[in-house]
């Protein structure tokens, strides 16, 4: 099971952000998750599988459970599942000066609340983007699916701005 995303811009305090996105659990009785794949160049792709191959089996304390279609570029933890998808394309809101993001463990992260309550993170200065995104019922500490996978994201994703 294979995986990977990225990328983003200005930061807010955890104390202001961890309130905003502490999401509440319960679990769906549809237990497999979709995820659009990515399409990213050859030089992307090739970072997106090295992330793929360092990603953590366990996020907020959830297994590892890859969304379909299966590749290299997605990953999931849980049910509902936190989706990653590596190779994302750079998000317009990036251009907002007045964007939100958070850094957690020296990766920089946009954040979008979405239409449907849940919350979508874009890594910021580096090599290729991976979008995290944190479904409205999901059970955990707001932050933490971030925690977990920042390690891997700065072993993988090198620091600077995609192509």
């Amino acid at each position: 099971m294979n995986s990977l995303r990225h990328r983003h811009r200005s930061v807010i305090g955890l104390s202001v952000l961890a309130p905003l996105i502490t999401l509440a659990g319960c679990s769906s009785a549809d237990d497999s998750a979709s995820a659009a794949v990515p399409s990213p160049g050859a030089k992307v792709t090739g970072l997106c599988r090295n992330l793929d191959k360092v990603l953590p089996s366990k996020v907020d304390g959830q297994g590892r459970r890859d969304p379909e279609p299966a590749s290299a570029l997605t990953a999931g933890w849980g049910n509902p599942a936190i989706i990653l998808r590596c190779g994302v394309v750079r998000p317009a809101k990036m251009n907002d000066p007045e964007a939100d993001g958070v850094e957690v463990n020296g990766v920089g992260w946009l954040l979008q609340k979405q239409d449907d309550g849940s919350f979508r993170f874009t890594t910021t200065l580096r090599k290729a983007y991976v979008e995290v995104t944190i479904p409205k019922d999901r059970t955990g500490d707001g932050l933490a699916p971030l925690v977990d996978l920042a390690k891997s994201v700065r072993k993988a994703i090198p620091a600077g701005i995609a192509d």
